[in-house]
């Protein structure tokens, strides 16, 4: 017997969702996937089902770009909650602990927000997806199961106090891939001397992606019901994620070799790293690598590129 035909159209293109508290990604994207009758979807980068904001959801063939935005920085405005330390880090875990708060000054508050930028090491949460001898941490931590955490090095590369209350600060982050913001609320929380776990956040960046262009749910529900060509405007062009990269322009004769598989020479291309990769007509034909020789291989190619 043939394989199963995959249901659903080809979709393909970038859907910046405004995803919503209350719900996973993985949640959020199966609803978009299937309000785009979309054979093929994948989201780049879990957001906490507390967390709302941008959650870029790669369609048909701009899964293969998905990796570059797991790699990319991301940008969150959270609220930290002192005084009191949750299993999860956040308001939906067990209360540990409750602590007093003093009255922070602006200058201390500063002064301990100074030491957490830059390159830092941080220690991943049981309460987070990395797997522990194949197990995933969150589901050891559920089972009250504690393991070992090596830290990791993140990047910090702003980390503002926007407002303050009596017990809680609103902070700006702006991290490298990697970073959990509970661990960094929790942190901060420590350095204070009061404790603390994250009450609310929202990612407001990431990558080239910014909060000015996302859509809700329910904007895609109501499209769906009254025009569902505009839910398909909607969609970014696949290139769109890649800006960071410089471009090559393929003669018609280097495209047709590199779309074989084959790497090719370009004058004047860079000397390293990966490219995005145009023919001589500006049609986007996917991502290239450069090698040692200088060469241009062929690595994440748009299908019928």
């Amino acid at each position: 017997m043939g394989r199963r035909r995959a249901r659903g159209r080809d979709v393909n293109g970038i859907l910046l969702l405004d995803k919503p508290s209350g719900i996973s990604s993985n949640e959020a994207l199966q609803q978009v996937k299937r309000l785009y009758f979309a054979r093929k979807a994948g989201h780049t980068g879990s957001l906490d089902p507390l967390a709302s904001g941008v959650l870029p959801i790669c369609m048909g063939e701009a899964t293969k770009v998905s990796a570059f935005l797991l790699d990319a920085d991301k940008r969150y405005h959270m609220r930290c909650q002192l005084g009191m330390r949750t299993a999860t880090a956040d308001a939906e875990g067990e209360v540990l602990e409750t602590r007093p708060v003093e009255h922070y000054s602006r200058e201390r508050i500063e002064e301990v927000l100074a030491a957490f930028r830059g390159r830092i090491e941080q220690i991943p949460p049981m309460y987070s997806a990395l797997k522990h001898q194949g197990q995933r941490l969150y589901k050891l931590a559920r089972q009250g199961v504690e393991v070992e955490r090596e830290p990791r090095p993140v990047e910090i590369y702003e980390l503002e106090l926007r407002d303050q209350g009596e017990d809680w600060l609103d902070i700006e982050v702006h991290c490298s891939k990697g970073t959990y913001v509970r661990t960094l609320a929790e942190d901060i929380g420590e350095r204070l001397g009061c404790g603390a776990h994250v009450s609310a956040l929202r990612r407001t960046a990431v990558g080239p992606y910014d909060d000015g262009q996302l859509v809700t749910l329910e904007q895609l529900r109501r499209l769906k019901e009254e025009d569902m060509p505009a839910m398909d405007r909607l969609l970014l062009p696949i290139e769109s994620a890649l800006v960071q990269w410089p471009e090559v322009d393929l003669s018609t004769d280097a495209a047709f070799y590199l779309q074989q598989g084959q790497p090719v020479l370009v004058p004047h291309a860079p000397t390293s790293g990966w490219v995005r990769l145009y023919e001589g007509n500006r049609s986007f034909l996917g991502m290239g690598e450069i090698l040692d020789d200088g060469r241009v291989a062929p690595r994440r190619l748009m299908k019928g590129a």
